[in-house]
């Protein structure tokens, strides 16, 4: 068997089944999509055996873009977890087959508390699709699974339904990247979308200053000291320049005059710089994307000097 031959084959299955459950989707997306929009409570998905699993996806998906969701196992619910669904919840079940035991178990206790039931399921006339208050069809033609009985193209249509279900809201919702970073704090792209420079810039006493009468040794003393690669000129307490530990290369090309410099006469007067209360994936990008790349960037209210970033923090912090 060419294995890698087989395994592209089931690529092409499942993404031809993919196709004809996307062709099928109608108006009952957006009734779905109305339902949740109207919620008052939340969303309880529920589910069981592989249902389940996805399930648990699809509410992590839903819980993580602006809708409060709860996942609950259809078994466990005939055991007592039905007592987290409230009327003014919305409950997602998903059965395949439409006819799963414990599925349709829960169904008359769901319709008595009041909460609307919507399906994603393979069979829109099953025990759970005639009771749905909206149905989401899931139906696949086939199997991926040599044996064609494995969860494979059905299950990965319910994914890429949740998935969908949840992109749709999440335009309704007007949901942010910022909105998403609130719930992915500890992440690196919660990270990347809430750190501000003001939270990974050096300051006060950490900050390599001079003025600009001061002398190469001095500079070279006070760079070694600080540590931060730069060193920033002062005039009447505003930032008048930046002396790099390039700047200080260059000028070592004149081996001569080197000692009789002053920062003044080795700084760059113009130069790039940010406010404490940029995005620090901005002051990133903002020295990335130069001509010529730089690594320490001075942090300004104003024409006052407050802060230094490098940009090893900057990449440590958001990435």
């Amino acid at each position: 068997m060419d294995i890698k031959k087989y395994a592209q084959e089931i690529f092409d299955i499942e993404i031809e089944e993919l196709k004809k459950v996307r062709d099928k989707i109608g108006k009952e997306i957006e009734k779905t999509a109305k339902l949740i929009m109207d919620c008052k409570g939340k969303v309880v998905v529920t589910g069981i055996g592989k249902s389940g699993i996805v399930g648990k996806k699809i509410a992590a998906t839903l819980a993580s873009t602006g809708t409060l969701t709860v996942f609950m196992n259809s078994a466990e619910g005939l055991h007592g977890d039905l007592g987290m669904v409230d009327r003014e919840d919305v409950v997602i079940a998903i059965s395949n087959s439409g006819n799963s035991d414990e599925v349709v178990s829960i169904i008359p206790s769901i319709k008595k508390i009041g909460a609307k039931l919507i399906a994603m399921t393979g069979n829109k006339n099953s025990k759970l699709g005639v009771q749905s208050d909206a149905i989401l069809d899931i139906g696949v033609e086939r199997e991926a699974c040599p044996m064609n009985i494995a969860p494979t193209c059905s299950t990965t249509a319910t994914i890429v339904m949740g998935d969908a279900l949840a992109s749709v809201l999440i335009k309704l919702r007007n949901f942010k990247p910022e909105n998403f970073a609130v719930y992915h704090p500890g992440g690196s792209l919660g990270r990347r979308l809430l750190m501000k420079v003001k939270d990974v810039m050096h300051s006060g006493t950490d900050l390599a200053v001079v003025e600009k009468d001061t002398n190469i040794d001095e500079i070279l003393v006070t760079m070694t000291k600080k540590k931060l690669g730069a060193v920033c000129v002062l005039e009447d307490e505003k930032m008048a320049g930046i002396i790099t530990e390039g700047d200080i290369r260059r000028a070592l090309g004149n081996k001569e005059e080197f000692f009789t410099y002053k920062a003044v006469d080795i700084m760059i007067s113009k130069f790039t710089y940010i406010e404490a209360e940029k995005m620090a994936v901005d002051a990133l990008e903002l020295m990335e994307n130069r001509e010529s790349q730089i690594s320490v960037l001075p942090v300004l209210d104003g024409q006052k000097l407050i802060g230094m970033v490098r940009i090893h923090d900057l990449l440590n912090s958001v990435n």
